[in-house]
């Protein structure tokens, strides 16, 4: 058989995509180097030719990704390339887990390539564009829309307090962390370590990771999947926005949040002071200026 299949299949004589100098620039890549980036073009051409894709515009990336837009069989898709590893098995296990409820539809995968084809959503209209107390209503819903019942195998919200509040435990030696947050996220932990409910939960929630869809108003990207309390990553969701929010206004856009998502308030609150201690003793280890004074803003806050 001769000819083109339906859906526009590119020809060899395509020219290859560009990766874009931004993305290059990531700090991923200073450690593990141009090899990976080098090989994309042709990565990318000869999964178009596999999956039958034709390039449709420009590729948009985050810090970890290329994102190209793709159309098959006249249908608007893109194209995710990302290194293979972990990462991209599990980002596959949850978008097949939720099946496009409150998330990305995922069409095709290549674990072992490092290939998503998902849906495509509106990527110049994220979450993050929204006003900061519009954003924490969405955020909160969108919590809500992903709390269906768990997969067991997923990794536990309580077993990962466990491990966090072993490093945590260790903070006061290094007086990095004041005493008052550390004492207070411990005393949470306590509760945290046993799950009060066995639900979906995204472990990668924030304003940017939530774009303008058709199916649905706002969908999740790059989830990753855990099972217990759907407050595990609340905190996530503040501190990513915090930079916006004056001091005294804080616990309004909390109470917004556990308003939107119909959490239990004060073991809401048990998260957030958990995770942005145990965030900001892990910003400190790796070198990260401006998530620790967002942490602590939080822990103020929440507090006081």
């Amino acid at each position: 058989m001769t000819g083109d299949p339906p859906g526009g299949r590119p020809g060899k004589g395509d020219s290859l995509i560009e990766v874009p100098a931004a993305f290059r620039a990531m700090p991923r890549w200073w450690t593990q180097g141009p090899a990976w980036l080098d090989n994309l073009p042709v990565a990318v051409r000869d999964r178009c030719l596999r999956w039958r894709l034709r390039l449709d515009g420009r590729p948009a990336h985050g810090s970890n990704a290329l994102v190209v837009p793709v159309v098959r069989d006249g249908e608007p898709l893109v194209l995710r390339m990302t290194p293979p590893g972990p990462e991209v098995a599990g980002q596959v296990r949850a978008l097949r887990f939720w099946a496009g409820r409150g998330t990305v539809l995922l069409h095709d995968a290549d674990e072992a390539g490092g290939a998503m084809l998902l849906e495509r959503l509106d990527g110049t209209r994220q979450v993050t564009g929204l006003p900061v107390a519009d954003a924490m209503v969405v955020l909160g819903q969108v919590m809500r829309r992903l709390a269906v019942p768990a997969d067991p195998a997923a990794p536990s919200t309580a077993v990962a307090v466990a491990a966090d509040a072993v490093e945590l435990e260790r903070e006061p030696e290094r007086a990095r962390i004041d005493r008052v947050f550390v004492d207070a996220a411990l005393g949470a932990a306590g509760s945290l370590s046993t799950a009060a409910t066995d639900l979906a939960v995204n472990g990668d929630l924030h304003s940017d990771q939530v774009l303008r869809g058709n199916r649905e108003p706002w969908l999740a990207v790059d989830p990753v999947l855990m099972r217990g309390d759907i407050e595990y990553d609340l905190a996530r969701v503040l501190w990513t926005r915090v930079d916006e929010m004056a001091d005294n206004e804080i616990m309004t856009h909390f109470d917004a949040v556990v308003g939107a998502a119909g959490l239990d308030r004060d073991r809401a609150r048990d998260w957030v002071v958990f995770r942005a201690a145990s965030y900001w003793r892990w910003g400190l280890d790796h070198g990260l200026t401006e998530d620790p004074p967002r942490c602590r803003r939080l822990l103020a806050a929440l507090t006081g």
